[in-house]
């Protein structure tokens, strides 16, 4: 690849955490409790720390992979690399095709928040952030950060207050937290699915993987990165859990579509209402922000090796960033945000992101003792569990899933097929 074609690195390790947070602690916080209540009941907190060790067990493969392949693109690189273009492949459609639906359900979100209004008046606002982030990421990844920097602090900032605020209530109760949940919930199965559920909220830690190509001394640098963010992530939303459950149950949390809202409501903390409604904003913003970013550098991967139109292999000579991929981004998200109300795909992009990881815990399997960091004992774990939480996640998650990879995994098959009947062009 000539020098021209590469991402230029600027990203140190304060940067690669933040961005990797500004992913975590996103619009997930102040919504997958909700489902994830319903699902496991009382036992939310198991759903939680299953979900926090699988996620610990992918982050070390996606580290340990990124540190040998410090390149853009994440597990679809890793996945040709070290299984096969078809590995590759499918990691990289279910990461674009899914990330590119919660990027249009990140964007209505935080509109929901910013604006009270109107829902056409909602779509507006939600399209004028999606141009907005696009235009910043434009300008280079150091703006990108330092965005980041500033949307992860607010949001840290919002989630103390709200916690603070509802252990100071003298209507907080740790009773609530074992109180019984909603019927059919607290099973087996039902806390698999809150795990794959609440996952959704640890994904981020891929963007910093997903961004090899810009990271000083990646070697050093995300293998430390992205645990360091991802434990983060963890203490957050433990703290954020245990104090929601404290304030309502988890049969309170299971019939609200905004946990952290009716959380505060119902220990007599109303004035911290808008303070639910900016973090939930700023959260939202940061988790686009991220978003974008990411699936610009898979989406320029893929490009280079024709899984996608060669046009998004650009890269701007003077910003060094995938410019053609963001913008194709930013056009197809606002076309979703005008058309479609995606807030509903938790399992949906659970799914997608499951399997990429699946596909990194198989690749850091193969890898030689050279460079492994981690026993492959965590690989195989990683790889089971996300197969585990796969088939647990609800039924019309999976269902659209197993569309989605079918779609790309037909379609890629008939490009090939095309390309060999003209003779390889």
């Amino acid at each position: 690849m000539a020098s021209g074609e590469r991402l230029s690195r600027r990203l140190g390790l304060t940067d690669a955490v933040v961005i990797g947070l500004g992913s975590m602690i996103g619009a997930g916080v102040f919504a997958v409790f909700g489902p994830a209540a319903r699902a496991a009941g009382p036992w939310l907190l198991a759903g939680l720390a299953i979900a926090a060790l699988v996620a610990y067990c992918n982050a070390v493969a996606s580290a340990q992979l990124a540190a040998a392949y410090p390149t853009s693109g994440g597990t679809y690189v890793y996945g040709r690399e070290r299984l096969g273009p078809w590995w590759g492949f499918t990691a990289g459609w279910g990461f674009v095709i899914g990330k590119t639906a919660s990027c249009a359900a990140m964007a209505l979100t935080f509109a929901t928040y910013a604006v009270p209004g109107p829902e056409w008046l909602q779509r507006v606002i939600a399209v004028l952030g999606v141009l907005a982030l696009a235009g910043l990421n434009y300008r280079g990844i150091t703006k990108t950060a330092a965005l980041t920097r500033i949307l992860v602090s607010i949001t840290l900032a919002c989630l103390a207050v709200l916690v603070v605020g509802i252990w100071l209530s003298p209507h907080t109760s740790l009773a609530n937290i074992a109180a019984t949940g909603p019927a059919g919930s607290g099973s087996l199965y039902g806390v698999l699915q809150a795990a794959g559920l609440l996952f959704f909220a640890f994904a981020g830690y891929a963007r910093i993987a997903t961004m090899g190509e810009e990271v000083r001394d990646p070697r050093t640098t995300i293998p430390r990165a992205i645990p360091l963010a991802l434990g983060i992530a963890v203490v957050v939303y433990a703290l954020v859990g245990v104090a929601a459950l404290a304030a309502v149950g988890s049969a309170g949390l299971a019939g609200s579509p905004a946990p952290l809202a009716d959380a505060v409501r119902a220990v007599g903390a109303d004035e911290l209402s808008p303070i639910v409604r900016l973090g939930g904003a700023v959260a939202s913003l940061g988790a686009l922000l991220a978003l974008t970013a990411g699936i610009g550098r898979t989406s320029l991967a893929m490009a280079r090796e024709r899984d996608l139109p060669s046009w998004l292999a650009a890269v701007h000579p003077t910003h060094r960033v995938p410019h053609h991929a963001e913008l194709a981004l930013a056009v197809v998200v606002s076309v979703l945000v005008l058309t479609t109300d995606l807030r509903g795909v938790i399992g949906f992009s659970s799914f997608g992101v499951l399997v990429y990881y699946a596909v990194a815990n198989a690749a850091a399997f193969t890898q030689p003792a050279a460079d492994r960091r981690w026993p492959r004992a965590l690989n195989v774990v990683g790889a089971a569990a996300c197969l585990v939480l796969v088939a647990s996640l609800p039924a019309g998650s999976v269902l659209a899933g197993l569309v989605m990879f079918a779609v790309g995994l037909l379609g890629r098959t008939a490009v090939l097929r095309a390309r060999r009947a003209r003779g390889g062009a």
